[in-house]
This record gives C-alpha cells, structure tokens and sequence, in this order.
C-alpha cells in the first residue's frame, strides 16, 4: 500500500481529494466511503485497474460495474435514458440506488454486461464522493468493498487496510461506513424493476 489519508466526511480536504484524483488518474485504485459502503474505483478508461479490482473481488465477466456519477446530467452520458426513467432517476439521486440502463456508446465495452450490454449508474450522497468526482471531471469505476468469502462489505477501515492495504493505491479513511450495499433498480425497459433490495427504500418501486 502507498497511504492511507484520513478525511472530516463532510468536509473533506482538498489537498488529499487532488492526491487521490491523481492516484486515478496515473491508473491506480483506491477505497472510498461512500452513502452505502466503501467502494474500490477506478479511472473509467483504465483497464489494467480494472483487472486489478476484478483480481481483488474475483469477478466474472458477467459482473455489473457501476459508474459513480456526480450528478442527473452526468449519469445520461453513459446511458441510454428513457423519458419515464429519466423521471425516476430525477426523483431519487442523489441517493444510495443503482440504476442498471442500456449503456452509451461512451462506455468501455469492458465495462459493459457482455450480453445485455448494461451499465450500472448513480449519484452517491456522500461529500467525500462528490468532492473526488468534482476533482476527476468525470465518472469513477465502482464497486462494492466485499472480498470473496465475505457476506457483505468491508466497513473498518482496520480491516479494510489489513486485509487489501497491500492491493491498492489510496485508502481514504471517511470513518465508519455503511454495510448495505445500494439497492439496484433495473430501469432498461422503462418501467423500475427491483433486482436488489439494499440501503435505498425499495417501497417508490414496487
């Protein structure tokens, strides 16, 4: 591991969001805290720090990455939005929600479901998260801090710094985080499908 930085969540330093912005952009990866959990990420573009969070979470192509967005407008560059969910998604971001949509022709193929050919997209309601991607100008590659064999997500920064210190660039230590996972809503054919019930409430899509 190169550092672990401690941050205020509300308050962030801008020195250490420019040090893992930088961290991101010279292709590494860090941790995060985020309004669900802690989440490693990536540059969207990069595609050896991709394969290294795959090694790290030992996923299958089959895996829905996520495009952590800064906001509305954000979000509808990487996905094909139709005007009944672009209504949703006005309704319920920020928030800690995953919306699975058909993805632009501005996302890496290798980010993509390889059939279906879906991103999952958010806007995360945490300081730390929307100050990293104010910085970086662009959408963070995501995913849940959950290792094989684990149940559910690493929330200890401790733990997280024994147990993938050695596997990343940059742990950005926001505090205690949270445990559920966002929930995932499927909104490809317009109409919201719930494919996981996580920390959002499920009740505005059921």
């Amino acid at each position: 591991m190169n550092q672990l930085v401690k941050v205020h969540p509300d308050n962030p330093s801008a020195r250490i969001v420019k040090l893992a912005v930088n961290q991101l952009q010279q292709g590494g990866v860090i941790v995060y805290p985020t309004d669900s959990t802690y989440a490693l990420g990536c540059n969207i573009g990069n595609k050896s720090a991709l394969d290294r969070i795959r090694r790290i979470r030992q996923l299958g192509d089959r895996h829905n990455f996520t495009l952590v967005c800064s906001d509305l407008s954000s979000l509808a560059s990487y996905a094909q939005v139709p005007n009944s969910a672009y209504r949703i998604l006005k309704a319920h971001t920020p928030a800690p929600y995953t919306f699975i949509l058909k993805a632009s022709p501005e996302v890496p193929r290798r980010l993509m479901h390889p059939k279906r050919k879906t991103i999952g997209l958010r806007v995360p309601e945490h300081s730390v998260a929307q100050a990293l991607l104010a910085e970086h100008g662009e959408p963070i590659m995501s995913t849940s801090l959950i290792l094989p064999g684990d149940s559910g997500p690493l929330s200890d920064v401790d733990e997280i710094r024994d147990r993938v210190g050695k596997l990343v660039d940059l742990i950005i230590d926001g505090g205690a985080c949270g445990i559920e996972p966002t929930t995932m809503i499927d909104l490809v054919e317009g109409a919201p499908v719930v494919l996981r019930e996580g920390k959002g409430d499920i009740s505005p899509f059921v």
